[in-house]
Protein backbone atom coordinates (compact mmCIF):
# COMPACT_ATOMS: atom_id res chain seq x y z
CA UNK A 1 0.00 0.00 0.00
CA UNK A 2 1.46 3.42 -0.93
CA UNK A 3 2.79 5.47 1.98
CA UNK A 4 0.57 8.39 2.93
CA UNK A 5 1.98 11.84 2.36
CA UNK A 6 2.72 13.84 5.50
CA UNK A 7 2.10 17.54 5.92
CA UNK A 8 5.87 18.25 5.97
CA UNK A 9 6.32 16.41 2.67
CA UNK A 10 3.47 18.37 1.12
CA UNK A 11 5.03 21.65 2.26
CA UNK A 12 8.16 20.60 0.35
CA UNK A 13 6.03 19.58 -2.63
CA UNK A 14 4.44 23.04 -2.66
CA UNK A 15 7.90 24.56 -2.79
CA UNK A 16 8.77 22.32 -5.75
CA UNK A 17 5.48 23.27 -7.40
CA UNK A 18 6.52 26.91 -7.21
CA UNK A 19 9.85 26.14 -8.91
CA UNK A 20 8.35 24.52 -12.01
CA UNK A 21 6.02 25.47 -14.81
CA UNK A 22 2.91 23.41 -15.53
CA UNK A 23 4.64 21.59 -18.38
CA UNK A 24 7.50 20.55 -16.10
CA UNK A 25 5.36 18.63 -13.60
CA UNK A 26 6.41 15.20 -14.79
CA UNK A 27 8.52 12.28 -13.60
CA UNK A 28 11.37 12.95 -16.07
CA UNK A 29 12.12 16.40 -14.71
CA UNK A 30 15.57 16.40 -13.01
CA UNK A 31 14.34 18.37 -9.99
CA UNK A 32 11.40 15.99 -9.51
CA UNK A 33 13.79 13.03 -9.69
CA UNK A 34 16.20 14.59 -7.18
CA UNK A 35 13.56 15.66 -4.66
CA UNK A 36 11.72 12.35 -4.91
CA UNK A 37 14.92 10.49 -4.06
CA UNK A 38 15.46 12.66 -0.99
CA UNK A 39 11.87 12.01 0.09
CA UNK A 40 12.33 8.27 -0.51
CA UNK A 41 9.56 8.35 -3.09
CA UNK A 42 9.41 7.59 -6.78
CA UNK A 43 9.53 10.42 -9.33
CA UNK A 44 6.12 9.30 -10.54
CA UNK A 45 4.68 9.65 -7.05
CA UNK A 46 6.01 13.19 -6.64
CA UNK A 47 4.94 14.19 -10.16
CA UNK A 48 1.43 12.93 -9.45
CA UNK A 49 1.33 14.93 -6.22
CA UNK A 50 2.45 18.08 -8.06
CA UNK A 51 -0.36 17.56 -10.56
CA UNK A 52 -2.80 17.09 -7.68
CA UNK A 53 -1.66 20.49 -6.35
CA UNK A 54 -2.11 22.01 -9.81
CA UNK A 55 -5.75 20.90 -9.72
CA UNK A 56 -6.20 23.23 -6.71
CA UNK A 57 -4.63 26.25 -8.43
CA UNK A 58 -7.34 28.62 -9.75
CA UNK A 59 -4.90 30.16 -12.25
CA UNK A 60 -4.39 26.71 -13.78
CA UNK A 61 -7.97 25.49 -13.76
CA UNK A 62 -9.33 28.81 -15.10
CA UNK A 63 -7.43 28.19 -18.36
CA UNK A 64 -9.01 24.78 -18.89
CA UNK A 65 -6.03 22.81 -17.61
CA UNK A 66 -6.99 20.46 -14.83
CA UNK A 67 -3.96 18.77 -13.29
CA UNK A 68 -5.11 15.53 -11.68
CA UNK A 69 -8.41 15.08 -9.90
CA UNK A 70 -7.15 13.00 -6.96
CA UNK A 71 -6.19 15.79 -4.54
CA UNK A 72 -6.54 14.55 -0.96
CA UNK A 73 -8.07 16.38 1.96
CA UNK A 74 -4.56 17.01 3.30
CA UNK A 75 -3.53 18.44 -0.10
CA UNK A 76 -6.42 20.88 0.20
CA UNK A 77 -5.54 21.74 3.79
CA UNK A 78 -1.91 22.52 2.94
CA UNK A 79 -2.93 24.59 -0.09
CA UNK A 80 -5.31 26.52 2.18
CA UNK A 81 -2.53 27.04 4.73
CA UNK A 82 -0.40 28.72 2.09
CA UNK A 83 -3.27 30.87 0.87
CA UNK A 84 -4.06 31.96 4.43
CA UNK A 85 -0.48 32.72 5.50
CA UNK A 86 2.08 33.00 2.71
CA UNK A 87 4.45 34.82 5.03
CA UNK A 88 4.84 31.83 7.34
CA UNK A 89 4.37 29.00 4.85
CA UNK A 90 6.67 30.52 2.22
CA UNK A 91 9.51 30.61 4.73
CA UNK A 92 8.69 27.17 6.12
CA UNK A 93 8.62 25.59 2.66
CA UNK A 94 11.93 27.19 1.70
CA UNK A 95 13.52 26.03 4.93
CA UNK A 96 12.21 22.47 4.61
CA UNK A 97 13.31 22.27 0.96
CA UNK A 98 16.82 23.49 1.78
CA UNK A 99 17.17 21.16 4.74
CA UNK A 100 16.01 18.20 2.65
CA UNK A 101 18.18 18.94 -0.36
CA UNK A 102 21.34 20.42 1.11
CA UNK A 103 21.48 19.88 4.88
CA UNK A 104 24.15 22.56 4.84
CA UNK A 105 25.30 24.82 7.71
CA UNK A 106 24.75 28.55 7.52
CA UNK A 107 27.17 30.43 5.27
CA UNK A 108 30.05 32.04 7.24
CA UNK A 109 28.61 35.54 6.90
CA UNK A 110 25.43 34.36 8.66
CA UNK A 111 27.08 32.51 11.52
CA UNK A 112 26.53 33.99 15.01
CA UNK A 113 29.18 36.44 16.16
CA UNK A 114 30.56 35.44 19.56
CA UNK A 115 30.49 38.73 21.48
CA UNK A 116 29.06 39.84 24.79
CA UNK A 117 26.34 41.66 22.89
CA UNK A 118 25.53 38.49 20.94
CA UNK A 119 25.42 36.48 24.16
CA UNK A 120 22.80 38.89 25.50
CA UNK A 121 20.71 38.80 22.33
CA UNK A 122 20.89 35.06 21.72
CA UNK A 123 20.60 33.98 18.09
CA UNK A 124 17.39 35.90 17.34
CA UNK A 125 19.04 38.30 14.90
CA UNK A 126 20.62 35.53 12.82
CA UNK A 127 17.36 33.60 12.75
CA UNK A 128 15.55 36.73 11.58
CA UNK A 129 18.16 37.34 8.86
CA UNK A 130 17.96 33.77 7.61
CA UNK A 131 14.15 33.75 7.62
CA UNK A 132 14.02 37.03 5.72
CA UNK A 133 16.49 35.76 3.13
CA UNK A 134 14.55 32.51 2.72
CA UNK A 135 11.31 34.43 2.33
CA UNK A 136 12.79 36.76 -0.26
CA UNK A 137 14.25 33.82 -2.19
CA UNK A 138 10.87 32.08 -2.17
CA UNK A 139 9.00 35.20 -3.31
CA UNK A 140 11.43 36.18 -6.08
CA UNK A 141 11.67 32.69 -7.56
CA UNK A 142 7.94 32.01 -7.43
CA UNK A 143 7.02 35.34 -9.02
CA UNK A 144 9.67 35.19 -11.76
CA UNK A 145 8.83 31.61 -12.73
CA UNK A 146 5.12 32.42 -12.77
CA UNK A 147 5.82 35.16 -15.32
CA UNK A 148 8.14 32.98 -17.38
CA UNK A 149 11.18 35.05 -16.34
CA UNK A 150 9.97 38.00 -18.42
CA UNK A 151 8.96 41.50 -17.40
CA UNK A 152 5.18 41.63 -17.60
CA UNK A 153 5.35 45.15 -19.11
CA UNK A 154 8.37 45.18 -21.43
CA UNK A 155 9.05 41.49 -22.03
CA UNK A 156 12.66 41.82 -20.78
CA UNK A 157 13.87 38.18 -20.51
CA UNK A 158 17.17 38.55 -18.59
CA UNK A 159 16.67 37.28 -14.99
CA UNK A 160 19.54 39.39 -13.64
CA UNK A 161 17.68 42.50 -14.84
CA UNK A 162 14.33 41.48 -13.36
CA UNK A 163 12.75 42.10 -9.96
CA UNK A 164 9.90 40.46 -8.11
CA UNK A 165 8.16 43.73 -7.35
CA UNK A 166 5.72 43.93 -4.46
CA UNK A 167 2.35 45.46 -5.31
CA UNK A 168 1.91 46.47 -1.67
CA UNK A 169 5.31 47.04 -0.08
CA UNK A 170 6.98 44.44 2.14
CA UNK A 171 6.78 46.72 5.18
CA UNK A 172 3.15 47.66 4.65
CA UNK A 173 1.46 44.25 4.56
CA UNK A 174 3.10 41.45 6.55
CA UNK A 175 0.49 38.75 5.73
CA UNK A 176 0.94 39.33 2.00
CA UNK A 177 4.64 40.07 1.73
CA UNK A 178 5.40 36.54 0.44
CA UNK A 179 2.11 36.10 -1.38
CA UNK A 180 2.96 35.58 -5.07
CA UNK A 181 -0.29 37.35 -5.95
CA UNK A 182 1.29 40.43 -4.35
CA UNK A 183 4.06 40.31 -6.94
CA UNK A 184 4.80 41.42 -10.48
CA UNK A 185 7.83 40.47 -12.54
CA UNK A 186 9.28 43.80 -13.67
CA UNK A 187 12.48 44.99 -15.32
CA UNK A 188 14.57 47.24 -13.09
CA UNK A 189 13.37 50.65 -14.41
CA UNK A 190 9.72 49.60 -14.30
CA UNK A 191 10.23 48.09 -10.84
CA UNK A 192 11.67 51.36 -9.52
CA UNK A 193 8.84 53.39 -11.07
CA UNK A 194 6.16 51.00 -9.77
CA UNK A 195 7.69 50.99 -6.28
CA UNK A 196 7.58 54.80 -6.21
CA UNK A 197 4.01 54.89 -7.57
CA UNK A 198 5.07 56.62 -10.78
CA UNK A 199 3.29 53.89 -12.75
CA UNK A 200 0.40 51.64 -11.80
CA UNK A 201 -2.13 49.27 -13.39
CA UNK A 202 -5.80 50.04 -13.96
CA UNK A 203 -8.66 47.63 -13.28
CA UNK A 204 -8.03 45.95 -16.64
CA UNK A 205 -4.30 45.52 -15.89
CA UNK A 206 -3.26 48.23 -18.34
CA UNK A 207 -0.23 50.41 -17.66
CA UNK A 208 -0.92 53.92 -16.36
CA UNK A 209 1.82 56.57 -16.26
CA UNK A 210 1.96 59.45 -13.81
CA UNK A 211 2.21 63.10 -14.88
CA UNK A 212 5.52 63.42 -13.04
CA UNK A 213 6.94 60.63 -15.20
CA UNK A 214 5.51 62.18 -18.37
CA UNK A 215 7.21 65.44 -17.45
CA UNK A 216 10.54 63.70 -18.13
CA UNK A 217 9.62 62.55 -21.64
CA UNK A 218 12.06 65.07 -23.09
CA UNK A 219 14.64 62.48 -22.09
CA UNK A 220 14.90 59.73 -24.68
CA UNK A 221 15.83 57.25 -21.95
CA UNK A 222 12.67 57.91 -19.97
CA UNK A 223 10.38 58.13 -23.00
CA UNK A 224 11.58 54.90 -24.60
CA UNK A 225 11.41 53.02 -21.30
CA UNK A 226 7.79 53.92 -20.55
CA UNK A 227 5.85 55.66 -23.34
CA UNK A 228 5.51 52.61 -25.64
CA UNK A 229 3.75 50.64 -22.89
CA UNK A 230 1.20 53.22 -21.74
CA UNK A 231 -2.31 51.79 -21.98
CA UNK A 232 -1.01 48.33 -22.86
CA UNK A 233 -2.11 45.29 -20.86
CA UNK A 234 0.55 43.42 -18.96
CA UNK A 235 1.41 39.85 -19.84
CA UNK A 236 -0.37 37.68 -17.28
CA UNK A 237 1.47 35.03 -15.29
CA UNK A 238 0.46 31.45 -15.88
CA UNK A 239 -0.38 31.18 -12.17
CA UNK A 240 -0.68 33.48 -9.14
CA UNK A 241 -2.33 36.34 -11.02
CA UNK A 242 -2.08 39.73 -9.28
CA UNK A 243 -4.66 40.27 -6.57
CA UNK A 244 -7.19 42.97 -7.60
CA UNK A 245 -7.55 44.20 -4.01
CA UNK A 246 -3.80 44.68 -3.66
CA UNK A 247 -3.65 46.49 -7.00
CA UNK A 248 -6.45 48.79 -5.82
CA UNK A 249 -4.31 49.71 -2.83
CA UNK A 250 -1.41 50.50 -5.15
CA UNK A 251 -3.63 52.70 -7.31
CA UNK A 252 -4.82 54.56 -4.22
CA UNK A 253 -1.22 55.63 -3.56
CA UNK A 254 -0.52 56.39 -7.24
CA UNK A 255 1.19 59.72 -7.90
CA UNK A 256 -1.35 60.54 -10.65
Amino acid sequence: MPREWSRDELVVAMNVYGRLTFGQLHARNPLVIDVAAKLDRTPGSLAMKLCNLASLDPAITSTGRKGLSGASELDRQVWAEFEANWDALGVESEQRFNELMYRAPLPPEEQPVETDEWTRRGNTDVQRTVRQRQGQDFFRRTVLISYGNRCCITGMPVPALLSASHIVAWKDDVPNRLNPRNGLCLAKPQDAAFDRHLITLDEDLRVVLSKSLRDHFASDAVRTSFAPFEGKSITLPYRFRPDPALLARHRAAFAG
